[in-house]
């Protein structure tokens, strides 16, 4: 089994899960400087953006599982704030996040849609690189599985399958099921990016409605959703959407009672109501405005200073380097 400290200093100890975490928001950022570049974007922009944005989803994600929880937690008030006993929820980041990002690129004066449109490939691969520190901790996996599903059936190496052997039982590794579907995401969000058809704003549609997939059917393995008691009619549609996997996965228990899992529900939501947004807004004559066309801010003076600043430093490294050949 691998340990989930990757090393300590005294008595501070740094997690594999906190560096994978900052590996993957690095790489996400640099996903988006570089497409931001192609829209005259300066990079300190998407930067800040990072700053208010990661404790904008961290204050989201823990507010949406706590809500679910609540009766875990009304006796106990302080346990809310500490999140380092686990209990964060993807959705409830994602939500968060939005909140904090839009006021900021409503104060820069750029369209939240356009930029969500470039940060979209980087939030994607984020979780894809994200889903292995659930794999370091051994958390949000699926129901157990036999030894042999995971040698002979999936191939996984010998390190994913000692890892998902939990006190002596093996489970579904779902993070490298969600991981692999993020991989795939990420590859046809960067195709279709360059596609002349795409519109303004269906990229970032597009990311919610291929996560919101993948999620719908994986979330259906796992032993941790945080489920909801609905109507009868609701759990039947749910199980019938997901019989297909049947064919090849048992469907993970539900731990809180509830018969219906709320992120699956969720999810169906999205990629139902997005879906119909993208047709709408087309129809409606709503997505005129084409992806690759420029982006302009409404305060075009304080950023066309910072573009200016930064072609000046660009041009002067470029000057540097030439010189040094």
């Amino acid at each position: 089994m691998l340990e989930s400290v990757a090393f300590s200093l005294g008595p501070i100890h740094v997690r594999w899960y906190g560096i994978i975490l900052g590996t993957a928001a690095l790489i996400g950022l640099m996903l988006a400087i570089r497409e931001g570049k192609r829209f005259r974007i300066v990079p300190d922009f998407f930067m800040d953006l990072l700053l208010i944005g990661v404790p904008s989803a961290i204050i989201g994600a823990r507010i949406y599982y706590v809500a679910f929880q609540w009766d875990d937690y009304k006796n106990n008030l302080a346990e809310i704030f500490m999140i380092w006993h686990g209990g964060i929820a993807i959705y409830g980041a994602l939500i968060g996040a939005i909140i904090g990002t839009f006021f900021y690129m409503r104060a820069k004066g750029y369209p939240f849609l356009r930029i969500a449109d470039i940060c979209a490939p980087g939030l994607i691969v984020g979780q894809a690189i994200g889903r292995w520190g659930n794999f370091m901790n051994q958390e949000a996996h699926g129901g157990p599985v036999t030894e042999s599903f995971l040698r002979d059936t999936l191939h996984l190496p010998n390190f994913i399958v000692n890892q998902m052997n939990i006190e002596g039982t093996f489970y579904h590794p779902a993070f490298l099921y969600e991981s692999v579907w993020n991989i795939l995401g990420l590859l046809l969000l960067l195709w279709l990016r360059r596609r002349p058809f795409l519109r303004a704003g269906e990229l970032f549609f597009g990311y919610f409605i291929w996560y919101s997939i993948g999620r719908f059917f994986i979330e259906g393995v796992r032993t941790d959703s945080l489920d909801i008691t609905g109507p009868t009619w609701l759990a039947s549609l749910m199980d019938t959407l997901w019989s297909p996997m049947t064919l090849v996965f048992q469907p993970g228990v539900l731990t809180y009672g509830g018969n219906v899992r709320f992120s699956q529900l969720l999810a169906l939501l999205i990629v139902v109501v997005l879906t119909v947004v993208i047709i709408v807004r087309r129809k409606k004559g709503y997505a005129n405005v084409r992806y690759s066309d420029p982006i302009v801010s409404t305060k075009a003076g304080e950023n066309n200073q910072a573009i200016k600043d930064q072609d000046v430093e660009d041009k002067g490294a470029n000057y540097d380097s030439n010189r040094t050949v």
